[in-house]
């Protein structure tokens, strides 16, 4: 790949040289490392990173290319990528392009060829930052200016931002063969969602409508939901006032719910629980994350930068799941068993697959629900 200066600016006196990769174009956001070893195209296409510039931990990245399939998201993903070193040879018999292309059609601006082990103790120490990728003359003033009208993530609504516009049915073929079509009907509000999340729900044999954000309660009883899926997505879960009412009111109905990530702080706020910002979050697909029902401890994929606060738990809510790595809070249940969430990706296949039997207890508990009405 042709090779031209870039920089990476935490702040007025730590930058970064190395080289532009994807778009050539200055851009700004939230610094987050992730550790995982694979599936960079789907973290890169993964909306809840809008806004945020993602540094992989892992040195070596686009060495098996990247396929139209593997998109969690058509047009949302990352602000920008830093890369230790990106791959100039790329072989995978699923290869459509390689990464450098990928992230030019995606517009998403890249760095390679610096520390990405230094930027990572930076953020593990101080905690997520602000950063500004950018090339050419005058490169400082122009990251530093970035820098300073970005606005952060506390408090900033970005799930009414990337989600659908329209509502629509998720027909992708199921690949599984071990559910039939149940004739239950799952509405999925999209907060920023994930194709392979939607891929789950209609293995189970659900007929899944995908609404947006901002469809109110009444709006989502009129489709006659047997069950309601509340989706991942980017920002502050608080700001989203409008999912907190809708959340609340179909709660009344007695509706099952299922949320991830975004969902899950969602279903916790409609639920009167808190809300706080954590240090530098978690991104990645090796935490470990213990089932305090079993026991059991899955290694799971984790994206989020906010999380629920353990000391706003009231009684009819139990905490089913914690992480091992900071026992933060990553799964809640009510008292009925109607509701529930999980805060990683239950979804995204870090290796192990067992966190994926969420899907299937939500299949049970709608599919019991639906034989009490």
């Amino acid at each position: 790949m042709t090779e031209k200066k870039a920089y990476l600016y935490l702040d007025s006196e730590r930058f970064f040289e190395g080289f532009s990769v994807g778009k050539n174009a200055d851009t700004c956001g939230e610094v987050v490392f992730n550790t995982s070893m694979s599936g960079y195209q789907e973290i890169i296409s993964d909306p809840s990173y809008t806004d945020q510039i993602i540094n992989f931990t892992y040195p070596h990245i686009g060495n098996v290319g990247t396929n139209d399939d593997d998109l969690e998201s058509d047009s949302n993903g990352c602000n920008g990528v830093i890369i230790r070193d990106p791959s100039t040879i790329t072989s995978n018999w699923r290869k459509q392009d390689d990464l450098s292309n990928f992230l030019k059609t995606k517009n998403i601006s890249g760095i390679y060829g610096i520390d990405t082990r230094k930027v990572t103790r930076i953020i593990r120490n101080e905690g997520a930052k602000v950063g500004a990728i950018v090339s050419g003359k005058d490169h400082k003033k122009k990251a530093l200016k970035l820098i300073e009208e970005f606005v952060p993530l506390d408090g900033k609504d970005l799930a009414s931002v990337v989600s659908t516009k329209k509502v629509y049915e998720w027909k992708e073929p199921s690949w599984r063969k071990d559910f039939d079509d149940n004739n239950l009907k799952i509405v999925a509000i999209d907060f920023g969602v994930k194709h392979n999340i939607l891929r789950m729900l209609k293995d189970r044999g659900f007929q899944v409508i995908v609404v947006p954000a901002k469809t109110t309660a009444a709006e989502i009883i009129a489709l006659k939901p047997d069950g309601v899926f509340l989706s991942n997505g980017p920002g502050d879960p608080e700001p989203c006032k409008y999912a907190i009412e809708c959340i609340k009111e179909l709660r009344t109905k007695r509706i099952p719910m299922f949320g991830i990530c975004l969902g899950h702080q969602l279903l916790g706020l409609a639920l009167g629980m808190k809300t706080i910002k954590m240090k530098f979050g978690h991104h990645g697909a090796n935490h470990p994350v213990k089932d305090l029902d079993s026991n059991r401890v899955f290694i799971t994929s984790q994206n989020h930068g906010f999380t629920i606060d353990s000391k706003s738990i009231p009684e009819d809510v139990k905490i089913t799941h914690l992480s091992l790595f900071d026992e933060t809070i990553q799964g809640i249940e009510t008292s009925d068993k109607r509701c529930f969430s999980f805060q990683g990706h239950p979804e995204a296949s870090p290796g192990p697959q067992e966190i994926q039997e969420l899907f299937d207890k939500f299949l049970t508990v709608v599919k019991s629900n639906a034989k009490k009405k």
